[in-house]
């Protein structure tokens, strides 16, 4: 039974993945280059929650044992010397992504698996970066992870199915639902999520409907949660572009280029909710206020 596990990334992700396995009374060794960031994501669980806490969804006792299971650390060998599970959960960067999965290969115990959390790069490239491919995993959490049920669990080539296996039931453990996808760009969150995003923002540039237009079409009419380009803000108009830009890369498919809006409000330093700035403003509503702290 795998009780110690290692969290790579202080980002959003990384600091939601690291919460859900401390609250569920996992040893978690929460790994990345910069002690601010860590620092500022520590910050951030324990203002989550002290929310939770006036929510009545968690105690005192419980928060605090949350917050022993989280240890600090700043080097690759310390943090993973003596785990069973890492999971990366850095930029979505795929020369990034092998680099660190090399310096996790040559530290990590035999036994440990080696998990990503990425979004839309294959599995099986970043297995071609370690020594034990049969040991390499995907579990794409979705944002925001204290929160969301869904995990995708993707195989790679050469992925055992012991691992596959591992990684399912641990997900099981933290109260998700785990869902079985094979190993092509996009797998099947962001295969079927991307286009629509990438369609509502052509809709937009086309002058076809405004901004709250589209999303109120998509809520009142598709029974949507959240309209598609409110949701692109969460995610990250970066994360978006760069999901995008590996799915074009895999299928050759126009279909999958991103919109030019979309790439010039990147460049531009637009967004999202994480720049205050994206498709809709965030910089003086206090509730979007709360909720980028929760998406930060």
């Amino acid at each position: 039974m795998i009780r110690e596990v290692t969290v790579i990334g202080a980002g959003t992700m990384g600091k939601g993945i690291a919460q859900v396995f401390a609250q569920t009374a996992y040893k978690v060794r929460w790994l990345d280059i910069s002690k601010e960031a860590l620092d500022n994501g520590y910050k951030d669980i324990v203002y989550h929650l002290d929310k939770t806490l006036t929510k009545r969804n968690c105690t005192e006792k419980q928060k605090k044992e949350t917050l022993d299971n989280l240890s600090l650390f700043t080097e690759v060998k310390k943090a993973v010397s003596s785990v069973e599970l890492v999971i990366e959960a850095i930029t979505e960067n795929e020369k990034a992504k092998l680099e660190i999965f090399r310096e996790i290969d040559a530290y990590a115990p035999k036994g440990c698996i080696l998990a990503s959390n990425t979004s839309s790069i294959s599995i099986t490239k970043i297995a071609s970066a370690t020594r034990r491919p049969e040991q390499v995993i995907g579990m794409h959490f979705m944002n925001p992870v204290p929160v969301m049920p869904l995990v995708e669990i993707i195989k790679g080539y050469s992925t055992a199915r012991e691992t596959f296996n591992t990684a399912y039931a641990i997900s099981k453990t933290l109260g998700k639902s785990p869902v079985e996808a094979n190993d092509y760009p996009g797998f099947v969150a962001n295969r079927i999520l991307m286009p629509m995003i990438n369609e509502a923002i052509e809709v937009l540039r086309t002058g076809i409907a405004g901004v709250e237009e589209i999303d109120a079409v998509m809520k009142l009419g598709m029974a949507h949660p959240m309209g598609p380009l409110q949701l692109a803000d969460f995610i990250g108009l970066d994360i978006c572009l760069a999901i995008l830009e590996v799915m074009y890369d895999g299928f050759k498919n126009p279909k999958y280029a991103p919109n030019p809006l979309l790439i010039k409000m990147v460049t531009a330093g637009k967004l999202g909710v994480k720049s205050r700035e994206g498709f809709y403003d965030y910089s003086e509503n206090k509730k979007a206020e709360r909720i980028s702290r929760m998406f930060s």
